[in-house]
């Protein structure tokens, strides 16, 4: 009998051997099922929010620089920072002038104010002045009408571009071009309505703010604020040395002595990814061990029941010895047995986890479950099923035919 002829009839005597002792069976593969469902559970909660981090980080830009006075993720306090001074217009025009690695770069500063529409009232809207390279710096997709032009953000005219929350607030049913919106109590015309962009990190709507042109903003809110200046790098590949260059600009700007500390921050995408990366890493690790150990007890109610098994059919292990089965086929054929049992765990684990999933998804948090999931799932239910019915298999396998034939 070749090796597949002896598999194929080992699965048959597992199938016939789970299909008679139903309950016991099901009570095997209970711990499993709940390991195999935490497990799911877990990494489709993680890559649901890994999902969702890369797709709101995306509208920072993998390609641009941000430089601030505030670092990211700094290791000083919050008061070390706000004690220092302000980014101005004038080292962001010095920056433009002296940088050679940049592609195109932007001021931005913004604050919130009152929106009005006739009737219509949005409190907490985010008003963003910069000039006209912030579409291209960024990469802003227009949905209907136009960004301002470089006439219009030098000479500081009173139009904006809109977000989508503020598009289906006061004009759900209207063209908003050319219309005009009060922020506080200064008039716009509105010129462009930008594509649904989403949340930064679920806490900040790209949705929910107006664009106009930074001299405007100075004019109308006070000029006294500080900036951001966001550089576009020519080519992402070379993201440090353009950030090498700011950096030096930037402190002769600021007039930052040789050897001391720089007094702002140069931050990018980067920081977050890393800061998130360490963060989901130790969550993984930490549910990976407290899942592990419902995995674990599963399995040895698996090899409990598998030992008892093999109590039972001490007898029909010894008739196949004595007509020839080698160790190799008895050993196959418990370890085939058990890793059925552990595989029906693990697929009815899946069967349970991914409704469970959507409902997570819809109410409570993000979640995806992709087929590296449902893989590592079965994966897994196999390897623990390896680990369970080896023992008792290799009893199985070792059993002196003679003895075996005996037992009663």
């Amino acid at each position: 009998m070749n090796f597949l002829s002896e598999i194929r009839e080992n699965i048959i005597i597992s199938y016939k051997a789970i299909t008679a002792n139903k309950l016991r069976s099901f009570l095997a593969t209970l711990g499993i099922v709940i390991g195999i469902t935490s497990v799911t559970l877990m990494q489709t909660a993680i890559e649901g929010i890994n999902r969702a981090f890369e797709k709101s980080i995306s509208s920072v830009g993998a390609d641009v620089l941000f430089v601030q006075k505030f670092e990211w993720f700094g290791k000083e306090d919050w008061s070390f920072y706000r004690n220092r001074k302000d980014i101005t217009l004038t080292q962001y025009e010095y920056l433009k002038r002296n940088a050679q690695t940049a592609a195109v770069m932007c001021p931005s500063v913004g604050g919130a104010r009152t929106l009005q529409y006739n009737d219509l009232v949005l409190e907490n809207v985010f008003i963003l002045g910069t000039t006209f390279e912030y579409q291209e710096t960024f990469g802003l997709n227009i949905e209907d009408g136009r960004f301002f032009t470089e006439k219009e953000s030098n000479s500081g005219y009173p139009v904006c571009v809109i977000g989508q929350e503020i598009k289906n607030a006061f004009f759900e049913k209207s063209n908003p071009i050319g219309k005009t919106i009060k922020i506080g109590s200064y008039s716009f015309r509105v010129i462009g309505v930008v594509e649904k962009q989403g949340s930064l990190l679920g806490l900040f709507s790209l949705d929910n703010r107006v664009i106009i042109p930074i001299d405007r903003f100075f004019n109308l809110f006070g000029g006294k604020r500080g900036l951001s200046i966001n550089i576009k790098a020519e080519d992402i590949k070379t993201m440090s040395d353009t950030k090498e260059e700011v950096i030096a600009i930037m402190r002769r700007a600021r007039k930052v002595d040789y050897g001391e500390r720089d007094d702002f921050g140069v931050n990018q995408q980067e920081a977050f990814k890393t800061t998130f990366d360490s963060l989901t890493s130790l969550i993984k690790i930490i549910g990976t061990l407290i899942t592990s150990l419902s995995l674990i007890v599963g399995s040895v109610g698996i090899a409990n029941i598998m030992f008892v098994s093999v109590k039972e059919r001490t007898k029909e292990i010894g008739i196949r010895k004595a007509i020839g089965a080698k160790r190799s086929t008895i050993l196959y054929q418990f370890l085939i047995e058990s890793c059925t049992i552990c595989l029906l765990g693990g697929l009815i684990g899946l069967l349970i986890s991914f409704p469970i999933s959507l409902l997570i998804n819809a109410f409570v948090l993000p979640t995806a479950m992709p087929i590296w999931v449902i893989a590592l799932a079965l994966f897994v239910s196999l390897v623990f099923g390896v680990l369970a019915g080896f023992f008792p298999a290799y009893n199985a396998a070792k059993m002196d035919p003679v003895e075996a034939l005996r037992y009663e």
